[in-house]
């Protein structure tokens, strides 16, 4: 296999030891559509953010979620999915791909899929994500008898791979990045400070004074509008990070700025070596004004004045007003 440098393992393509037709025309197609893995990872995140509903429940992680919300999760995966592709309905399994039945089936455990009776000898597309590790993996398999486990499995006749049956998985992907769970990232502490709005014990019930904290304690980091949205836990949540009331008017006091996705923010941010905002997301940062102990750091030129990323011994200063914005200069959805 080979492991680029953000974990990303692309598949060593084997030919199966029988040569199944049918299952090549599925897989060759999957990986037009998807070559590593990025519009599945969308797909997933899309689902772990229904689930989760962050914005009425506050909610960011897996272990949140109830038994039943869990069990929901494959069903979710198979529609956001065929919502992505564009998949036929098949006749009596999940899709039709390339003329063949396809059953698609996800679980939390890598390969632990659970196979019903009627998809016993037709292919399967397994998936399975974790969203703590932040991966995603996919993969074909033709659930022929010899390669699940014997008995009639479980109370719904449900049989799994066996060990050698999960050694005739074509992986389509395997480790993918799933887009990033802000929240989840952060030191556990940080985030009590956002939900408490740095008073500890406090239940804040201040939805902007907890988008402040967010960018405050992000700063640095690309911040989707999910994570907006389960912290803010408002129907208008996007507006709390703007200006005239919202974060960005809010945190200037305190020298900190926040990017967008336009593109007056993204050239800006891209002079001072930051990531750049995509569609939905906003990344914050602390400015200084540049003085000599800044030469050799990128800067930017806001006003008549040059500004950089504070150093942490910067003294804190008002920030610079950001351009303004117009939706004709957003990063397209």
């Amino acid at each position: 296999m080979i492991v680029s440098g953000d974990g990303y393992v692309q598949p060593v393509i084997t030919p199966p030891a029988e040569y199944d037709s049918e299952m090549e025309k599925v897989f060759a197609r999957l990986m037009d559509l998807d070559p590593k893995g990025e519009r599945t990872a969308k797909a997933i995140r899309r689902t772990f953010d229904m689930l989760l509903d962050g914005q009425h429940t506050g909610r960011f992680r897996w272990e949140q979620l109830h038994k039943t919300e869990k069990t929901h999760c494959g069903t979710l995966v198979e529609i956001n999915l065929q919502r992505e592709f564009g998949f036929a309905d098949g006749t009596a399994l999940d899709y039709s791909i390339e003329d063949a039945e396809v059953d698609c089936k996800y679980s939390q455990d890598l390969g632990e899929w659970m196979i019903p009776p009627e998809a016993v000898g037709q292919i399967l597309l397994g998936v399975w994500a974790n969203d703590q590790l932040g991966r995603c993996s996919a993969g074909l398999v033709r659930a022929r008898p010899e390669v699940l486990t014997n008995g009639k499995g479980n109370r719904d006749l449900k049989r799994r791979l066996t060990k050698e049956g999960k050694q005739t998985v074509r992986w389509l992907f395997q480790n993918a990045s799933l887009p990033e769970n802000t929240l989840l990232r952060m030191p556990a502490e940080d985030v009590a400070a956002i939900f408490d709005c740095g008073k500890p014990g406090h239940k804040c019930r201040h939805g902007t004074k907890r988008v402040n904290e967010l960018f405050r304690r992000a700063q640095g980091r690309l911040v989707g509008r999910t994570a907006v949205a389960t912290v803010a836990q408002q129907e208008d949540y996007m507006k709390r990070i703007r200006g005239n009331g919202g974060a960005r008017s809010d945190l200037r006091p305190e020298g900190i700025v926040i990017f967008g996705q336009y593109d007056s923010h993204r050239g800006l941010a891209q002079q001072l070596g930051l990531p750049l905002a995509g569609p939905g997301e906003s990344i914050s940062v602390r400015l200084a004004e540049r003085r000599p102990r800044h030469i050799g750091l990128p800067f930017i030129q806001l006003g008549d004045k040059d500004w950089v990323v504070a150093l942490p011994d910067d003294p804190i200063e008002l920030a610079p007003v950001l351009p303004e914005t117009k939706k004709s200069s957003a990063v397209a959805e």
